[in-house]
């Protein structure tokens, strides 16, 4: 686990010299998104809503855990292949980033390097769960007495053992310091056992020592002699087996240490740099529009508790894209360009040259295909921006109504995100157009700062490409965008749909008069007509909010007089074209859902 930090950390530090998506979490976790079917998407979405890039980095993270665990335990058996196979990360890391649609080969560094510190700090911690080898024990020597004079204690030979004429097994009084008695007795081995009989009681107790080494009795004052000294009992050796604990916390700790303050100066240094694309946004003072969009008409929005507000607030506009990190583009060095099939005039244009153009300011309800029914991803904002079709025109594009070879724009992101829409939609006068405003303020970056693209009618996953860079006109059977590539369609209109607000599922609202409320949109074409049914009865028609435009969603609310007991409520509304919700239900993929929202409630 220690090695893993090390590696995550270092890689944060290494990515401040080539850019932050290039670390490995990030590069890893696009990787998976960019090979994840459609079915695996729609799970995440449907279950984490716009919190499914949080739940993915957290699995990402739990793998890397796993991993480094089990590399962790192989090391301290094999230190050397166990510290390799950690480079299989970098390996993974170094491959998702180049490998992505918007990779180079720098992007690799990151995860190399920090690969190679994991497998350093790895192999120099395994070295320290080394077991240590059994102490060898000493080999035992006799300490022979000695005199006070530095002669050899009486009875004792040149090894330590009894002298001449002292037999093993004997043994020697000497007078003790208050008149008691100090015998020594020679064992038979040549060992010694004193017995110091107590100065009061002239008792004696004895005392057996080793038999391989003697302990001269002690001497008292009226003695004049010195008594002879054991040899120091060594400190304990470490049991056979035992780690160096000590050198192990003292390396885990470094390790630890260091690792976090290069995250630390790797985090800081990235969030320097995206704070200087913040305070580009915070410069930006978007000018009048030259075409404005006409105010909202008091009754668009109805103000009913639990519904649905007309003009969706930026924080909380619903969010669906792939990055894992958002882009943080600097405004003053942005460029976009326009080229491909049927470009007689190759363009490239910078942020300001946008704002010197005129700009045309609309409201506009966005719909991610990813929504089902009844679901949260759909909004409406007021937007200001170039139109698109002025740009394309003026690069020398014409529609294939019109004789143009191309019937396929692909706008690409600083994320490699590629989005196709038909060049057609984009150039028949709807106000497709590429936004820098979005309710009155730049863009968030959070939802395409410093331009994006909008094409009203349809689904965000052919039209409403975030952080564009690049416009390149070419066929549909020329390219597949990244969703086509993925199994979804390569048009794909927005659908009717309706939305019940309030009441909520399961709620509990008294009997009586139950306001029944919800939007309905049906982009480019508009909302004639909306009704609401009770478990099954005759459809009622509900009252619908003043149209603000055929490009927003409609407001509608229905008065139902509510009765005790557990009702299903429903709801289905019919454009301007006449085309009316049908209730057979169907999954998001590969066009978007279809089918009616209901709830059911329990009235108290």
């Amino acid at each position: 686990m220690v090695a893993g930090l090390a590696a995550l950390c270092v890689a944060e530090l290494v990515s401040v010299a080539v850019r932050p998506e290039a670390s490995p979490v990030t590069a890893v976790g696009g990787a998976f998104i960019d090979r994840t079917p459609p079915w695996l998407k729609e799970f995440a979405v449907r279950n984490f809503g716009t919190d499914d890039k949080l739940v993915l980095q957290l699995g990402i993270l739990a793998v890397l855990g796993l991993f480094a665990l089990a590399a962790g335990v192989f090391a301290a058996r094999r230190r050397v292949a166990g510290s390799a196979v950690v480079l299989v990360f970098g390996v993974v890391g170094a491959w998702a980033a180049v490998e992505r649609p918007d990779g180079h080969l720098p992007d690799a560094w990151p995860s190399a390097v920090g690969a190679v510190v994991a497998a350093g700090v790895l192999y120099l911690l395994a070295g320290t769960l080394t077991a240590r080898p059994a102490p060898t024990k000493p080999e035992a020597r006799r300490v022979p007495a000695a005199r006070g004079n530095g002669e050899p204690a009486e009875g004792s030979g040149p090894d330590g053992g009894p002298g001449p004429g002292r037999a093993a097994g004997t043994t020697t009084a000497t007078p003790g310091p208050s008149g008691g008695a100090t015998s020594t007795a020679h064992g038979p081995s040549g060992g010694t056992t004193t017995a110091a009989s107590e100065p009061a009681t002239g008792t004696t107790t004895a005392t057996p020592e080793p038999a391989t080494g003697t302990t001269a009795a002690p001497q008292g004052p009226s003695a004049g002699s010195t008594a002879a000294l054991a040899e120091p009992t060594p400190a304990p050796a470490p049991a056979p087996g035992a780690f160096d604990r000590r050198g192990f916390v003292i390396a885990a700790s470094a390790a630890v240490a260091a690792s976090a303050v290069a995250g630390g100066v790797g985090r800081h240094l990235n969030t320097t740099e995206l704070a200087k694309a913040a305070a580009t946004r915070e410069d930006i003072v978007l000018p009048p529009p030259a075409s404005p969009a006409r105010p909202v008409p008091a009754g668009a929005d109805l103000r009913i508790p639990g519904l649905s507000p007309f003009t969706t607030p930026n924080k909380d506009f619903y969010r669906v894209d792939t990055a894992l990190v958002v882009p943080r583009v600097d405004a003053s060095a942005w460029r976009l360009r326009i080229h491909g099939t049927g470009v007689t005039r190759p363009l490239t244009v910078g942020f300001d040259d946008l704002l010197r153009r005129e700009l045309i300011e609309r409201d506009i309800t966005l719909t991610c295909v990813s929504n089902e029914v009844g679901g949260p991803y759909v909004g409406n904002a007021r937007w200001i921006g170039v139109r698109l079709a002025d740009l394309l025109r003026e690069a020398g594009v014409r529609p294939p109504s019109d004789g143009g070879p191309a019937d396929q724009l692909v706008a690409r992101s600083v994320d490699g995100m590629t989005i196709g829409s038909p060049v057609e939609t984009v150039m028949d006068g709807r106000d497709a157009m590429l936004a820098l405003g979005m309710n009155g303020e730049p863009l968030p970056f959070a939802h395409g700062f410093p331009v994006r693209m909008l094409v009203p009618g349809l689904y965000g996953y052919v039209s409403a490409c975030k952080w564009i860079q690049d416009l390149e006109l070419t066929t549909f059977d020329a390219y597949d965008a990244y969703w086509v590539k993925r199994t979804w369609s390569r048009e794909a209109p927005i659908k009717t749909q309706s939305r019940i607000d309030t009441p909520r599922p399961f709620a509990s609202p008294k009997a009586g008069r139950v306001p029944v409320a919800g939007v309905a949109w049906a982009q480019h074409r508009g909302i004639a007509r909306v009704e609401v049914r009770v478990d099954g009865g005759p459809w009622q028609s509900a009252r619908l909010a003043e149209e603000s435009g055929r490009d927003t969603w409609r407001q509608w609310t229905w008065e139902w007089p509510a009765t005790a007991g557990s009702h299903t409520l429903e709801v289905r509304a019919t454009d301007r074209d006449g085309y009316t919700q049908t209730d057979r239900r169907a999954g998001t993929v590969p066009n978007g859902a279809t089918g009616r929202h209901s709830v059911v409630v329990a009235v108290t």
